[in-house]
């Protein structure tokens, strides 16, 4: 039998090099390239040039972003990966950082220093006509957060325990007076707005002196004993919550910047919800051209930021900024206007205004006739309403809506009533003009030729490049605990990704 020549021993004239097995289009020259031109001054000024010596920050950081692009996320494997990969063992040049080494660069020497070699590799892309950051196709998603699912403080529990306590206090402060028949303090000792953990301490004191010389109740003796021991310490925990809490009703013990969100990978299918993060990017093309993380659980408290994020990258917001219509309310609308973006953004009811039975039907408020010049409206049967007064009321943001309100008069006897509305008293309907205003802008560029572009385009470039993140990168939950470090490990995500689809684009 022949066969071809077989001799792990062979010796050759010239030997191999890493490079010589590493085909010319491998998407690692890609990662390598870019990093070798990237401004790392930043990221070179947290070393000090004392002690042992360190890795070098250029090999570390192209090993991480292209362990992301071959969807590698732990530091182990990415640890194995370069004593054992050859493309890995030529990016590192042989060197081999342990496990705590990556970990390490990954979640400390990239803090405050990513966020400016992602803004980099999108001027990269700029400079290859990949990209022109003229146009942000804007969405979010959430993403669990490595936190415990049953790990939660609820802000409003903390509330309802704090008030039983001032509650349980007072009673026992009532008592006392009772016992004692004598008046300890002229006012009621405490209320959930002041309960402190001193003034606990104070207050059982004082409650344990004016009962020490009396006969009590063994119940109520082993009450306060029970305060004296447990609950200062258990305020202490409470105001630190509600420090980490902020504005936000939730959170985890395991990871106090994650907060609970509806998820919409349930798999359990009762709405369960999960510690997340709210993952905000803008692409163009397929490529992300920024990228926020975000605490809220509603993506239309995020927009603003997201957009500030985005020039501060960048220099300048984008001219089209292209939603859904999670986005679309009065303030981003505002805030589009008044820095020069043209928001191709739906707002709610946005599809059904477009239809025959929303457009038909009279008694809609929205379809009631406005006067501008008299400031008044007409019902269906021709009835002026008249002005009664403004509504205020203020988001979470703090921004401030003014609607006017509008009441109906001799409604008791139109025959059109019982299809009007079924108030009791005459109808009253509230219009926000500003919003309606801005409204009936977005309505005209959403309908328009580019708008109609825009709107058909957003799935095929935002979702479609979140679901490439989530499901072909496998990357579902985050590794890294707090908001800092998880910024961190979704922009080497977006980093990757970017570098990933240069890479195919580039082979073609």
């Amino acid at each position: 039998m022949r066969f071809k020549e077989y001799n792990q021993n062979k010796q050759e004239l010239f030997p191999y090099t890493f490079d010589d097995f590493i085909p010319q289009n491998d998407p690692v020259r890609i990662v390598d390239s870019a990093v070798e031109h990237l401004d790392l001054r930043k990221l070179l000024n947290r070393y000090k040039n004392v002690g042992c010596p360190g890795y070098h920050p250029k090999m570390m950081m192209k090993i991480i972003i292209y362990a992301y692009l071959r969807n590698t996320y732990s530091s182990r494997k990415i640890e194995d990966f370069t004593a054992n990969d050859i493309r890995f063992m030529w990016l590192a040049g042989m060197q081999r950082p342990d496990h705590n080494t990556i970990n390490t660069f990954r979640s400390g020497k990239l803090k405050g220093t990513l966020k400016e070699v992602f803004g980099q590799i999108v001027h990269f892309l700029v400079e290859q006509k990949m990209v022109s950051l003229e146009k942000a196709y804007t969405d979010g998603t959430k993403i669990e957060a490595n936190a415990n699912r049953y790990s939660f403080v609820w802000g409003k529990a903390i509330q309802t325990r704090i008030d039983k306590m001032a509650e349980q206090l007072n009673d026992l402060w009532a008592y006392a007076e009772a016992v004692t028949k004598e008046e300890l303090l002229d006012k009621t000792p405490i209320t959930y707005q002041d309960i402190t953990s001193e003034q606990i301490e104070g207050l059982v004191e004082k409650i344990d002196q004016a009962l020490s010389d009396v006969e009590i109740d063994p119940k109520v003796k082993n009450k306060i004993k029970y305060i004296k021991k447990n609950w200062p310490d258990k305020v202490k925990q409470y105001e630190e919550q509600n420090k980490e809490l902020g504005d936000r009703n939730s959170m985890s013990k395991t990871d106090p910047d994650a907060t609970f969100m509806r998820m919409k990978e349930d798999h359990m299918g009762n709405g369960q919800l999960k510690p997340a993060f709210n993952t905000q990017i803008s692409t163009e093309d397929g490529f992300v051209t920024n990228y926020t993380i975000h605490q809220t659980t509603t993506d239309t408290t995020t927009y603003q930021e997201h957009m500030d994020s985005f020039k501060e990258m960048h220099g300048q917001y984008p001219k089209e900024s292209i939603a859904d219509a999670g986005y679309g309310s009065e303030e981003n609308y505002l805030f589009a206007k008044e820095n020069d973006i043209t928001p191709f953004i739906k707002y709610n009811y946005f599809h059904k205004e477009q239809t025959k039975k929303w457009k038909n039907d009279p008694f809609k408020s929205s379809n009631f006739y406005y006067n501008k010049e008299k400031d008044c409206c007409y019902c269906p049967m021709g009835q002026q309403m008249h002005k009664i007064g403004e509504r205020t009321t203020k988001t979470k943001t703090g921004f401030i809506q003014t609607a006017s309100l509008y009441q109906a008069k001799r409604c008791t006897d139109c025959p059109l009533r019982c299809l009007c509305h079924d108030s009791k008293e005459e109808r009253i309907i509230q219009i926000n003009h500003r919003l309606k205003d801005l409204k009936n802008w977005a309505k005209e560029l959403l309908t328009c030729e580019q708008g109609l572009k825009h709107r058909s385009q957003r799935p095929a470039d935002v979702e479609q490049t979140f679901g490439n993140l989530k499901a072909n990168k496998n990357f579902k939950k985050f590794l890294l605990r707090g908001m800092e470090k998880v910024d961190i490990e979704f922009g080497l995500l977006c980093i990757s990704h970017n570098l990933a689809k240069y890479a195919v684009k580039m082979a073609k």
